[in-house]
Formats: structure tokens, sequence, C-alpha cells
């Protein structure tokens, strides 16, 4: 039988190795000079790559490691059996270009200094020279790309465009003797991603609406599976998201005739709503708004004593172009294995200068000044930002959780944070109707992407639900519906993850002060819940 810990050492590498992109993102910079391979003899690579790891893994009896490497094999075992779901199953590089958008990587080059600025910049020259060949690529391998994936690419690569012409002359200002070997694959790559958004938009104006988005069912409840990593069924999940979208419709209702007066109905609940909505930023003053409630959150988490904080860099700052038209707000932090002390992008999309003058409207009803208060909770402030430098500091015999961190603890444990929150009082009452409202968005995320990747949700109903049920403005409805198309199983995250780390901090052993149990969650990485919970014996 091989010794876990250098068989996962191995795996890890090769995992790093075959993927710029995971490396990338890990903080490992040994590859940061390449762009993921699409072509089919990479991708079949992998494949072989990865049955392999799985038939190593498999040789392994469990049984006989510590608690702390059976979780290891466990996330590396269900990593490995994902990825190879995706590449064999799902293909989404074969139809999503999304895929295939290379400003992440160059973004992550730019702007964090990890290294001196020459070095990155050599980094940089060598992933902008890889641009021409991966878009080939990209060309020859996609096809049926659905009409929602191809609009949203237009965007997020002119973003990248953007992002080459902004910022690489600044940068070789200040590096000149890098411009020979920069300025011509720059120029090149330019040249390359106006070819390819030549290439989406004919297929746009031709009228074809490529492959229908939606998984189905079979291929959904297995991605589901791999993603939530839990013992729950899709079945479940629903039923669970319905219950839960009933009870807090009934608290949001009596908190609602709290704040505004009269009966607890869904017409009080607009009425508290509209006036909180009458409080808001706009596009001047949204990322100066989510400064100010970064220092209310951080000081109220240390004044009430919920968990350890730290000191690492946040930087709050508009969303780049590149990354728009998912999500209104990302926490994008340092990798796991970075070893260089820089900071964790805390980004916000304003609405679009060419939006007409009341979806603006709508979208600041929306993003009110409460809701950018609960917002800065969940995705920095004891959120995102917080429990993932704490997943940073854990260290273990192998890197394995430095890579297969889980999508429903990470998004679980902010929801649970925001509850955390206003449940001690945060922003007062008219916070808690927000928070109350992201909990119905949270229970409706769950039912809408099961409903639309299984039961052929129509967009109609599902605006219904989340205009409806949801009280959403229509605009941030709208952006839901297409996000559920764009990102399948992703919005059960919130769900599930609340749901079982809620059940964790719940189980708090008698004794345990609250910040001494929240700082004990967050000392394992960010492995599923199922696996904290054996970490944590409860």
């Amino acid at each position: 039988m091989p010794e876990f810990v250098p068989l996962a050492e191995r795996i890890v590498d090769a995992l790093l190795e075959s993927d710029p992109a995971t490396a990338s993102y890990a903080g490992d910079h040994r590859f940061d000079d390449r762009l993921p391979d699409h072509s089919d003899a990479a991708v079949s690579g992998r494949v072989a790559m990865l049955r392999d790891a799985g038939d190593a893994l498999s040789g392994v009896d469990p049984d006989g490691l510590d608690p702390e490497d059976q979780v290891d094999h466990a996330i590396l075992t269900a990593q490995v059996e994902r990825a190879l779901f995706e590449l064999t199953e799902i293909r989404e590089h074969e139809w999503n270009p999304l895929e295939h958008n290379p400003g992440p990587l160059l973004h992550g080059l730019i702007a964090r200094p990890f290294a001196p600025l020459g070095e990155r910049l050599t980094s940089l020259a060598g992933r902008l020279g890889a641009i021409p060949d991966a878009l080939a690529t990209a060309r020859a391998v996609l096809r049926d790309v659905p009409r929602v994936h191809a609009e949203t690419a237009v965007g997020q690569f002119a973003g990248t465009a953007g992002l080459i012409r902004a910022e690489i002359p600044a940068l070789l200002a200040r590096e000149p003797g890098l411009r020979s070997t920069v300025e011509p694959v720059a120029e090149a790559a330019l040249a390359a991603l106006g070819e390819f958004d030549g290439w989406l938009r004919a297929r746009l104006e031709g009228g074809d609406p490529g492959r229908d988005p939606r998984l189905g069912r079979r291929l959904w409840e297995a991605r589901l599976w791999h993603t939530l990593d839990t013992e729950l069924s899709a079945a479940e999940v629903l039923a669970r998201a319905r219950e839960n979208l009933d009870r807090v419709g009934e608290a949001l209702r009596e908190a609602s005739a709290e704040l505004a007066g009269g009966p607890a109905t869904d017409e009080t609940v607009r009425r508290a709503l509209g006036s909180i909505a009458e409080r808001h930023p706009d596009n001047t003053t949204i990322v100066g708004l989510a400064k100010v409630t970064m220092g209310e959150a951080t000081e109220f988490v240390r004044a009430h004593d919920i968990v350890s904080l730290v000191d690492d860099p946040c930087v709050i700052e508009e969303m780049p172009e590149f990354a728009r038209g998912v999500a209104v707000a990302y926490c994008d932090p340092p990798g796991p294995l970075e070893t260089a002390d820089v900071p964790t992008f805390y980004c916000i999309a304003p609405a679009p200068a060419d939006w007409p003058a009341e979806r603006i409207a709508s979208f600041y009803r929306e993003y009110n000044d409460e809701m950018l208060r609960n917002l800065t909770v969940h995705e920095a402030m004891p959120g995102h930002f917080l429990q993932i430098a704490h997943s940073r500091r854990f260290r273990a015999a192998t890197r394995v959780r430095s890579l297969g961190w889980s999508g429903p603890f990470v998004e679980g444990w902010a929801v649970y944070a925001e509850e955390l929150m206003t449940g001690l009082g945060f922003g007062g009452l008219p916070v808690r109707l927000q928070q109350l409202k992201m909990q119905l968005r949270m229970s409706l995320n769950a039912i809408v992407d099961q409903l639309t990747h299984c039961e052929g949700l129509p967009e109609s109903e599902a605006m219904e639900l989340m205009t409806g049920r949801g009280f959403q403005e229509e605009g941030e409805a709208a952006g839901k519906w297409r996000r559920a198309l764009l990102t399948s199983t992703q919005l059960s995250t919130y769900f599930v993850g609340y749901t079982e780390v809620a059940a964790i901090a719940a189980a708090r052993p008698f004794g345990a002060t609250p910040k001494a149990w929240h700082d004990a969650m967050l000392a394992h990485g960010s492995p599923p819940p199922r696996h904290l919970r054996a970490l944590l014996g409860v």
C-alpha cells in the first residue's frame, strides 16, 4: 500500500502543473508564464493523469491514516473525481467561451505585487504570447455556444483587451528595459482578442441560439453531488430550500411590520423595503460606501468578540471589466500557497453606464446602503475575506486543502456570518430586513438553480418567483436568471453550505465561547462541512 503523504504531494504537483490556472489561484507561481491548454491532446493527457491519480488513491486504506490525513485523502479523491467528471462529462471547455478568458490570469500578475515587477512582467509576456494560440484553440474546440454565454463572453473579453491597453504601458514605464519583450506580444494578444471578438459576434449576429445552457437532470444532479460533497440528495435540497423560503418569508413579514407598522403582510414588506431603498449609493459612491461599511463591520466584530481578526490587507475596488456579467461583488483572495504579503480584493461592480436610467435606479434600490452593509459582511468581514485569511494559515502534512477548498463551506460561512452579525444587532432592524431578504434570495438560488436545469423552469416563472416571493428588483432577478444559466449548481452552494455551517456553529460545546468555537471552525482550512464535523468531533 503506498504511503499517503508522498503520494498526495505527487498528485498535487501533477494537478498544479497540468492547469496553470489552478496553480496561480493557489498561489504557486512556477507556471505563471503559461495559460491553460484546452486542446484535445492536452485534455486527453489530463484525463489520463487524473485516472492514474484516482487509481493510486484507491490503493490507500484511509482507516490506517490519522484524522487529518483521512480528511485530506477524502478531499483529494473527491477533487480528482470531480475534475475527471468535468473534463469527460460536462466538457465545458467545448461550449463555454468564458473558460477561455485569459483576463483573470493576466490580472493576477498585474495587480498583486507578489514578486518584483520585472519578474511579473516576464511571466506576463509569456501569458500574453500564449494568447493567440489559446484563442485559436478556443475557436477550434468551441461549438454550439449558448447565446447567454456568448453575450457574457463578448463583454468579458473586451474587458481583457481593455486591461492590456490600460495597464501594460504604465508597467513598462516603470520597467522600460522590458519594452522590446512585452510590447510585441501585447500587440499580438490584442489582435487575437479582436479576432476572437469578431468570431463571437458573428455567431450572435447569425442568430444561432447554440445549445441549451440547461444541463438536464442527469448531469445537473451529478454535478451537484460533486459540487456539494454532502449526503443530501437533490430532492432533499429542494424540499429544505422551499421550507426555508416559507420560514424566512414569515420572519421578514414580522420584521417589516415592526419597522414600518401595519400587518405582517407582503405589502408591508414592500413598504418597509421601499423606505430602506431610498437611501442608496450611486456609481460614484458605491466603492466608497463599501469601504465605510468595512470599517463598521470590523469594529463590530472586534467589539462583540465574534472571531479573531487578522492584519491582512484588503483592497476594496471597482470590479474589473473582464470579470463582470456574473455577480455584483466578489472576494478575490491570495492563494493558500502564496508566501508574499499581498492583498485580498473585495470588488464591486457599479451599474453599467450604458443602462437606461430606470434600470440603474432599480439596481441601486436593490443595492441600497443597508444591503451594502450586509454585502460587506458576506464578502469581507467576517465573511469571505476573514474566513479565507484564517484558511490560508492552516498547514498540514500535505497541500491538499490548499487546492481542495469547499464552495459550500466558504459560502455557508459567509451566509452564517450575515445571520450572526444581524442577530447581534449590526446595522439594526434595517440591515436585519436586508439579511432576511438575502436569506430568501439564498433559498431561491437553490430552487431556481435546480428547477431551471432539471425541470425547464421558464424565465417568466423564475422572474415571478424572485420578484414575488423574494421581493427582488426586476434587474436583480434578471441578473440571477442569467447567472443560473451561466453557473449550474454554484447557486445551490449558499443554501446547503449555510444549513451545514449553521448546524456546526449550533453544536458549540458547553463551556466554549462563541469566539473560541468560531476560531476552531476556521482553523482547518476550507473543508467540506461534513469533514469539518469529523475534525471538530461534533
